[in-house]
């Protein structure tokens, strides 16, 4: 008995020293490492929606530029309130037939610092509020210098409750039906920048050409703000990609160099081809080129190599060139091209992520590795985005216009939004 005891003794106490970090290993899943990418990653992808705002207001003409600053700043409060009061719960709650979340996460009811992955609910949740707030963001470079601004508040709020938030499920949702079909789209090819650019389609086609389009020149004000907006997107678009890998691990580093190649690779063969076609290269096109190739690689930055990334990004930046071209020919105004780069952009991204995806960066293969399946799901996903998005948006803004009207009055769009609706002046030259 006299040395049975004390090793009985030595064993409970071990036991009692080691419990504690059992039970703390076995109680949490959190990786710091993973929530302090991912926080920095809700940063990045804030600070797109300003870099939004110059990108966006730089391009219209000096009466507008704060009104067009006002479409993204604004978005950035009233999107944010929306998210966490229901649209966090309709896109990631739990799934009601394939098509959309349920109310369990209401006024973000059970998210909290537990674990979601590896990192706490409460910064998955803003992640993806991130993305929610620049998504509508994008639609008003389409309606930029002749739209309400209550029209547009109302209108946003309705869009990424009915468009936004169900689409976000489809792809990403647990029980999503485009998911569950096993459609690929890394950080939103077809959640923002589809359902974004054909939104904007359907708005330019109906709220008609701003006065004097096609019969005076319009300017930009400030290429200066655009050049700098393009920028900050091109940096906050690391967050936007490379964190939607949700940890800091491989596939954030292949997201984030597949990000930077295709950005580089659009801006390198739009200015090309304006040079071809315009024989001048501008700063306008380097600026908007850069951002078609950020929009191409999106849906595909997890699943593609770099040079595949190369590819799509040289593709992206010829196609959307070609878009923009074909408005003028075609005769609507999409003020600042948000159809042309992020509507086409986004569906040829979608496509092309079906071409080349690959088993070693993404566990899925691609055309280019003999899967041609992989297409079907594809096609589906830009077909039912492309329809839904557009025809919600059609819907919106025919009770819109009967109810608050779209468009401001004659007098108020020849003076300028910024003096018309904001009582402001952008720039006062004394």
């Amino acid at each position: 008995m006299k040395k049975i005891i004390p090793h009985r003794l030595q064993l409970l106490f071990f036991i009692l020293l080691l419990s504690p970090a059992v039970a703390f290993a076995e109680e949490s899943e959190i990786d710091t490492g993973d929530t302090a990418w991912m926080l920095v990653s809700c940063a990045l992808v804030l600070l797109m929606t300003p870099g939004l705002a110059l990108f966006y207001g730089g391009m219209v003409r000096s009466k507008n530029v704060l009104s067009s600053l006002m479409h993204s700043f604004f978005a950035m409060g009233l999107m944010t309130v929306q998210w966490v009061v229901i649209g966090y719960s309709l896109a990631f709650g739990s799934d009601i037939g394939g098509f959309i979340g349920g109310l369990d996460h209401l006024f973000l009811k059970g998210v909290g610092t537990e674990a979601s992955g590896t990192i706490p609910h409460v910064v998955f949740m803003l992640f993806q509020g991130m993305f929610a707030i620049i998504t509508p963001a994008l639609i008003s470079g389409a309606i930029a210098e002749r739209m309400k601004f209550s029209t547009y508040c109302v209108f946003i709020l309705l869009w990424g409750t009915l468009v936004y938030d169900p689409v976000a499920h489809w792809v990403w949702g647990e029980g999503g039906w485009l998911l569950d079909m096993g459609a690929l789209d890394f950080a939103g090819g077809t959640v923002v920048h589809m359902s974004s650019g054909f939104s904007a389609l359907v708005l330019a086609l109906m709220l008609g050409k701003r006065l004097d389009y096609g019969k005076l020149p319009f300017y930009p004000n400030n290429l200066v703000f655009t050049a700098l907006g393009g920028g900050l997107l091109w940096f906050g678009w690391y967050g936007f990609n490379a964190g939607s890998a949700l940890s800091a691990g491989t596939s954030a580093a292949n997201a984030f160099a597949t990000t930077h190649i295709a950005s580089a690779a659009g801006m390198v063969s739009w200015v090309l081809a304006e040079w071809w076609f315009r024989k001048q290269p501008s700063v306008l096109g380097a600026a908007s080129g850069l951002v078609a190739g950020l929009v191409t690689i999106t849906p595909a930055a997890g699943f593609v190599s770099p040079m595949g990334a190369l590819v799509m990004g040289l593709i992206g930046g010829v196609v959307c060139y070609s878009a923009v071209l074909l408005k003028g020919n075609l005769g609507y105004d999409d003020s600042l091209d948000a159809f042309g780069i992020h509507g086409v952009g986004g569906m040829l991204g979608a496509l092309l992520t079906g071409v080349f995806a690959a088993t070693a960066i993404g566990g899925t293969s691609g055309v280019l590795e003999g899967n041609v399946a992989i297409m079907g799901p594809q096609i589906a996903s830009v077909v039912a985005t492309m329809i839904y998005a557009m025809l919600v948006t059609f819907i919106l803004i025919k009770v819109l216009d009967a109810t608050m009207g779209l468009r401001v009055e004659e007098d108020q769009e020849r003076e300028g939004l910024d003096t018309s609706l904001h009582g402001e002046r952008g720039y006062e030259l004394n």
